[in-house]
């Protein structure tokens, strides 16, 4: 039977290191963020959609199962959802295109102030930047106009 006391697990000077608390805590705190905090505000969210689409459907139904002017408005109501939320990627389309303008703008800018045209690699500006000049192309001049 061995003391406790006796064991010798190493230098103990790990405890004392000032950085070994800070490295316990940011520890902790990934294991928390990456096992418990994300899984659980997903399967959250998904229960949220999942009680809204039940919703909606058993609304749907009703209505379709009420009259004949019921069954109308209930493709009225879907219409008007699926023109809402085409209206809602599109604005979201046009957001995003511009961040990333202006992110290829403040690159480009950072990157040329930093070494000049000498061997600076400022046109890496022009990868974001071209990413948001394509998504208001597409926003403005491709996508099908929404009635």
């Amino acid at each position: 039977m061995t003391n406790l006391s006796m064991l010798h697990f190493g230098s103990d000077e790990i405890f004392t290191n000032p950085q070994f608390g800070l490295w316990m805590f940011l520890s902790i705190g990934a294991v928390a963020l990456f096992v418990v905090f994300i899984p659980l505000v997903s399967w959250i969210d998904s229960r949220r959609k999942e009680r809204e689409a039940f919703y909606k459907a058993d609304t749907m139904r009703r209505l379709a199962e009420s009259s004949g002017e019921g069954a109308r408005a209930a493709i009225d109501m879907l219409r008007e959802e699926d023109r809402l939320r085409r209206i809602k990627t599109r604005e979201g389309m046009k957001i995003g295109g511009l961040i990333n303008m202006a992110v290829g703008i403040g690159l480009g800018t950072l990157l040329w102030s930093i070494g000049g045209n000498q061997g600076s690699p400022y046109l890496v500006g022009l990868i974001p930047g071209l990413i948001g000049v394509a998504m208001l192309v597409y926003v403005f001049f491709l996508a099908t106009p929404v009635e």
